[in-house]
């Protein structure tokens, strides 16, 4: 192993003990900001202007808007909010839950396919929330008007609509009815997929005898900060899409740092609102029309109410006429074929609400690779095996071309060796002398560089796949792996669970101590590994290679199961393959005689 390889390696474990380092001491500690608190209710019958979809007095639609102020609520148990409105069940093959009737919000989803734990008795995931329970969370639509004087009822967040039906299925839309008694008769017609989509249309009949300007806006708040799933690679919080503006990330604790805590963006076509790890709830309004999108936050303290909404183009509806506008609200579940199959019904660039991030060239590639494997091998354990192999395939010619360049740097170890002793006074001389030995002898000194360059990208969109996509969580492997997307869930310090205790807990120190078996089985390969070479010469390399196992092994042990299990085998495969070559050109195997030299004592003198 030359010079330049070593550095290499040493630059790839100080990177990935930045990552470790990262999710240890800001990313894994939880947030603990989930706090209750009700956004003000609005006073039915108000007028109402574009941009204050909370119902209160706002300026014209040209202007910015802040979202209503989070007032601290007396909190009721979700299911007793639930129980104090009438409300349409929603029941379909992938959502449980229910529409209320008081405001015609979507605030009550559950995802029948998920469940909270790996065991399939625990509680399934509960996503939206109804205004008032410990963690209201919530999605809407209506119109808004500028008008200032005589301006028409339009239903707001406490007004009753009535429905055709009790019951919302995959096969049979509802149709909500609000009439405000001034000669608009607003009708909301709500369908919904097998999966997590609904579409709204809503119409108003006009039935006065003066023509009436609306806009309609969509909205999903949230209060309070969600708790975090704790990785650097992945972003949770505000996301969009809007015209030309790209992928628009922003983290809850961002928005105060935008002027007056709200971001606005305009354009035609695309989508807001709000992404966990694995879950979200998004708008999208009519793609074929501009809109306006803001995401913005307001309250005080410890109470913080969050909201992405939208606001489309002004609507004129003339008396005998109809006016209608169509709008779909994602909640539930981030599947990539899922969300594919939304983007090709018009939904602009959809695919982003997973965060692929800036290597999705790579990562999205990385993903169908394995999940393709997976759909054959039957287990993503397997998969993740096969497409280690298949890249190790890939890159053959240049890892034949490496290691036969490290073969050749160990012949020439002796000449070395002798312009060493013979110039170790002049360092300039020394480096010159090399490198014309190396034009000589026809070797490229980083020439070993290459594979292990071309590892790291490998690597961190595997590791980025595991973090961010549905299909791997709680995915099983073989033993005691049930999930590849969590880590290892043995640990050495508690003797493999024979000692009832978690040592993770353990105040100051406790995250360092996750270390289960894979991460111990893949400290071991990456050691015997290293020992397939000699020693580095330099003192401060020599200590560094001889700890790196060590670093490695509890840096890795947090991280997913699927990530170590896959470093593993591609260690294992890396020994292989270089033994192989190096028999081939002639050069000697190294590694018993240095695992030897390991476990040897040297006599006392």
């Amino acid at each position: 192993m030359n010079e330049y390889t070593k550095n290499v390696i040493i630059a790839a474990g100080l990177s990935l003990l930045v990552i470790a380092g990262w999710d240890y001491f800001y990313a894994f500690p939880k947030l603990e900001q989930q706090h209750q608190a009700q956004l003000a209710q609005p006073r039915p019958g108000g007028a109402q202007k574009p941009g204050a979809p909370d119902g209160r007095q706002a300026p014209a639609p040209a202007q910015q808007q802040r979202p209503p102020v989070a007032q601290k609520p007396v909190v009721k148990s979700r299911e007793a909010v639930l129980a104090s409105t009438a409300r349409v069940t929603v029941d379909t093959p992938s959502i449980a839950g229910s529409i209320s009737l008081k405001g015609g919000r979507i605030d009550d989803v559950s995802l029948k396919n998920y469940h909270e734990t790996v065991d399939p008795k625990s509680p399934i995931i509960v996503l939206l929330s109804p205004e008032g329970s410990p963690h209201p969370y919530y999605a809407e639509a209506g119109f808004l008007t500028a008008d200032i004087d005589g301006a028409p009822v339009l239903p707001t967040s406490d007004s009753l609509w009535t429905a055709d039906r009790m019951t919302l299925t995959a096969a049979e839309p509802v149709t909500l009815t609000f009439d405000n008694g001034q000669g608009l008769l607003f009708k909301r017609k709500i369908s919904v997929d097998d999966q997590y989509l609904f579409t709204i249309v809503d119409s108003i009949e006009n039935h006065a005898a003066k023509p009436v300007t609306l806009y309609p806006y969509l909205r999903a708040s949230r209060i309070g900060i969600p708790e975090s799933a704790g990785y650097a690679a992945l972003h949770e919080g505000f996301v969009g899409v809007v015209g030309e503006s790209g992928l628009q990330e922003l983290k809850y604790e961002k928005i105060e740092k935008e002027p007056h805590a709200t971001k606005t963006l305009k354009g035609a076509g695309g989508w807001v609102g709000f992404t966990e790890k694995y879950w979200a709830a998004v708008l999208a309004p009519d793609q074929d029309k501009p809109f306006e999108a803001r995401f913005s936050s307001a309250g005080a303290g410890t109470v913080k109410a969050y909201q992405a909404d939208t606001v489309g183009e002004p609507k004129t509806i003339l008396p005998g006429q109809t006016g209608e506008t169509t709008a779909r609200v994602f909640a539930g579940a981030k599947v990539v074929d899922t969300l594919d199959a939304y983007e090709a019904q018009g939904i602009k660039r959809f695919d982003l609400l997973i965060d692929w991030g800036w290597f999705y060239f790579l990562t999205r590639p990385m993903f169908r690779v394995i999940d393709s494997l997976f759909k054959i091998l039957g287990n993503f354990g397997l998969a993740i095996l096969a497409v280690t192999v298949l890249v190790k395939i890939l890159f053959l010619p240049l890892a034949n071309k490496s290691y036969q360049a490290v073969a050749k740097m160990k012949e020439i170890q002796p000449k070395i060796a002798a312009i060493k002793e013979k110039y170790k006074d002049d360092k300039h001389k020394l480096n010159t002398e090399q490198m014309e030995l190396f034009k000589r002898e026809k070797i490229n000194p980083a020439g070993g560089c290459l594979p292990m360059l071309l590892q790291i990208p490998v690597f961190f969109s595997l590791y980025k796949v595991l973090v961010i996509t549905i299909e791997m969580r709680h995915a099983p492997f073989y033993g005691w792996i049930k999930d590849l997307s969590a880590p290892d869930p043995t640990n050495i310090f508690n003797l493999f669970g024979l000692i009832p205790f978690d040592p993770t807990h353990i105040p100051v120190f406790g995250q360092f101590l996750w270390l289960g078996v894979w991460p111990i089985i893949m400290g071991v390969s990456m050691w015997v590994q290293m020992k397939m070479n000699p020693e580095p010469t330099d003192e401060i390399q020599r200590v560094a290679f001889a700890w790196m196992p060590v670093i490695f092994t509890f840096s890795l042990g947090s991280f997913a199961s699927g990530l170590v299990i896959y470093w593993t085998w591609n260690n294992i495969l890396s020994v292989t393959q270089q033994w192989y070559i190096m028999r081939r050109s002639g050069v000697k195997f190294e590694l018993w005689d240095n695992l030897k030299k390991s476990f040897s004592f040297k006599k006392a003198t």
